[in-house]
């Protein structure tokens, strides 16, 4: 079997910071163009394989042992619950993920007496109101989750916030953080025995070169 680790990485914001963070580690073959539009990059001098896929999968690709490492938002990890081992918080993209509602509105009766929430995260949003014992409608927005309240869509949202520019921008309020979140290391439960000295090596590495606090979001 090959000794070479398999790396999924968040394609998008994280994708330059965490690479930075690999070359730090001591891992020069990380050295690649940001705008290299291939997806599966090869690093033969620091025996790893890179793939570089929508943050919502790299959970999958771990789980599944198509990838033996990712890296992805805690967000993301409390949404779908993968079964993966998180040994680091590599303290990258610190943000958090809140309720917000409209500032100072207002919204007529509804015949349905259940909250009507729209979000990204349905799982999170769902098990946060359920333990508020607050019945909910969630409804499943892709992007511009913001608009939602605006023309009387939802009630609320549930979003991803690092500056919180985005929402008072649209007249939102953020009303409680439901968690926080940043970039985190996960292996694969079976990688981490077959591969084990390799990514103990790296995760060791990682720990020693990572913030000593979170940064925010770029």
């Amino acid at each position: 079997m090959s000794d070479t680790v398999t790396i999924a990485l968040s394609k998008g914001t994280m994708l330059a910071a965490t690479l930075e963070l690999f070359r730090k580690a001591g891992y020069k073959g990380h050295n690649r163009n940001i705008d290299d539009r291939r997806l599966v990059w090869d690093c033969p001098e620091d025996g790893h394989t890179l793939l570089i896929v929508r943050p919502s999968d790299v959970p999958t690709y771990v789980e599944y042992g198509a990838a033996d490492v990712g890296v992805v938002g805690k967000d993301v990890l409390l949404e779908q619950k993968p079964d993966v081992y998180e040994p680091l918080d590599l303290r990258m993209g610190a943000c958090r993920l809140v309720v917000a509602v409209p500032k100072g509105k207002t919204f007529p009766n509804r015949l349905s007496s259940k909250l009507r929430v729209a979000t990204k995260y349905p799982n999170i949003t769902e098990r946060h109101f359920n333990e508020q014992g607050i019945p909910v409608e969630i409804i499943k927005l892709y992007g511009s989750i913001e608009l939602s309240p605006l023309v009387g869509l939802t009630e609320q949202i549930v979003d991803l916030v690092s500056t919180g520019r985005t929402l008072k921008a649209h007249n939102l309020v953020e009303q409680e953080v439901i968690a926080w979140s940043s970039a985190r290391l996960i292996v694969n439960r079976a990688s981490l025995k077959i591969k084990h000295a390799a990514i103990t090596q790296l995760i060791e590495r990682l720990k020693k070169v990572r913030p000593q606090k979170a940064e925010p979001s770029p």
